[in-house]
């Protein structure tokens, strides 16, 4: 006889336990322990008792998903978003945004303590936040064609899965991109290569809104002409990424718009205390929260303490975003060299410079800075102060290059989007190249998420040789 090939749904799991939560992990999941094992919950927070589900069971810890909480935290709020718990894009909607703050604050403190030996910071910074909705000015959407949900769906991934989302609205988006989330579903729904366009990238700049279109295949004649209606209709560019991010075109009625063969577009962000305006493309890295950057900016300048005349060094510079308003401070005899991995953001870099009249105090170089050593340090000449802004993977060659040097920088000003490689970083200049953690403290650049940014401060132990720059 044969089998049916019909398969039966499992059923849902029960839930029946009882949890008390003690704290929350790095992706802001509760954290309890029962029967020797830890169990990390879905929607808890600390301090609450809840009921829930084993959704998933590891040897060492298992998975669990809230059903019902019975002794509320006072930090629970009601989330915004109807689509919270099932889109990916938050983890923290159901907590206030001050207790986010906080618990971040004890994230990057804890990783300081587990990873870096010990380390304590002298002092705590006041943790920088800012809007806590309608914060991103960038953000990469995926669309997918699904018949069986009704069509088109654009919008960010399902929690921890590569399904996207069936999303209506989004309140960390500004609004007039939330409101573009449907009428996107629509105009992608009537293109020729609909399958073929796998994401949309997203980015604002001083009120202009682009949307680029990454595109597998070529658009054909009446998808332009659909692309460019929607870009009139709306008041907002669109360009087509039918490879890399410099492979970029901008759609304009006639013929693609370019200015001596490179695209160029109306993006920009500015930072006014430095009186510094930065104009970059699309697909240009840039902080997805220009309020908070603009503070956070401020800050690190602050906290570098440059003066008129001395010599510094922006590593993974980028387009220049802490370059530029540091050749503000060090005045027309000092130097600030950026360097940057990408020779695109390098290029942007020196543009950048000389829209902003500060071509002669600033220089650019591309050098992957992952491949840092102790000699290629030395070589650049010694630095009075020295800027680090690295992505994830952190700047772990750089930290070991300068530990190595017997020529002290005199402060260092590490900005981090991960508090483990900071604190892994940290261990090394403090324990191996005999400087201080002076200061530390976190940023909420991504508010209602787990992600940690922050920012550490440096400076060599009393007695340590201080660097002659060249």
């Amino acid at each position: 006889m044969a089998r049916s090939s019909t398969r039966r749904a499992a059923p849902p799991p029960v839930a029946d336990r009882l949890f008390d939560i003690e704290s929350l992990d790095l992706d802001a999941n509760g954290v309890a322990r029962a029967e020797g094992k830890v169990v990390f919950v879905r929607g808890a927070l600390p301090g609450e008792r809840v009921r829930a589900a084993i959704v998933r069971s590891k040897p060492k810890f298992d998975v669990a998903a809230t059903a019902e909480v019975l002794r509320e935290s006072s930090l629970r709020v009601v989330p915004r978003c109807p689509h919270f718990g099932v889109c990916g894009g938050c983890s923290m909607q159901h907590m206030d945004a001050r207790g986010q703050l906080a618990i971040k604050q004890r994230v990057l403190e804890d990783q300081f303590l587990h990873l870096a030996g010990g380390l304590r910071p002298e002092t705590i910074l006041r943790p920088l936040a800012g809007p806590t909705w309608g914060y991103r000015q960038r953000a990469r959407l995926s669309v997918r064609h699904v018949e069986k949900k009704g069509g088109v769906l654009v919008g960010f991934h399902e929690r921890g899965s590569s399904y996207v989302a069936d999303m209506r609205e989004c309140h960390v988006l500004p609004a007039r991109v939330s409101a573009l989330l449907l009428p996107l579903r629509e105009l992608v729904a009537g293109l020729s290569i609909r399958d073929r366009m796998p994401q949309i990238e997203m980015a604002i700049g001083d009120g202009v809104l682009a949307l680029v279109f990454r595109v597998i295949e070529p658009a054909s004649d009446a998808d332009r002409q659909a692309l460019l209606a929607f870009s009139r209709r709306h008041g907002l560019e669109i360009w087509l990424q039918p490879k890399g991010p410099d492979s970029i075109v901008l759609l304009a009625d006639g013929q693609p718009v370019s200015d001596g063969g490179a695209p160029v577009s109306r993006l920009a962000y500015s930072l006014p205390e430095f009186g510094v305006r930065m104009p970059f493309l699309p697909t240009d890295f840039t902080q997805v929260n220009h309020d908070v950057n603009r503070v956070l900016v401020g800050r690190a300048v602050r906290l570098l303490d440059c003066q008129p005349g001395e010599t510094v060094a922006d590593l993974f510079c980028g387009l220049g975003n802490f370059s530029l308003p540091l050749a503000r401070r060090v005045g027309g005899e000092g130097r600030v060299l950026g360097i940057e991995g990408s020779a695109t953001l390098t290029t942007r870099a020196t543009q950048n410079a000389t829209v902003n009249g500060l071509q002669d105090r600033v220089e650019f170089r591309t050098a992957n800075l992952f491949d840092m050593t102790p000699s290629a340090w030395r070589e650049l000449g010694g630095f009075d102060r020295v800027l680090i802004d690295p992505p994830r993977e952190g700047a772990l060659e750089i930290a070991k290059a300068i530990a190595a040097d017997p020529r002290a920088v005199r402060r260092i000003v590490y900005v981090s989007c991960n508090p483990a490689t900071l604190a892994r970083d940290a261990g090394v200049l403090v324990h191996t190249g005999g400087y201080r953690l002076v200061a530390a403290g976190a940023i909420n650049m991504f508010p209602h998420t787990s992600h940690v940014e922050s920012i550490a401060v440096f400076e060599p132990v009393p007695g340590r040789a201080i660097a002659q720059p060249a």
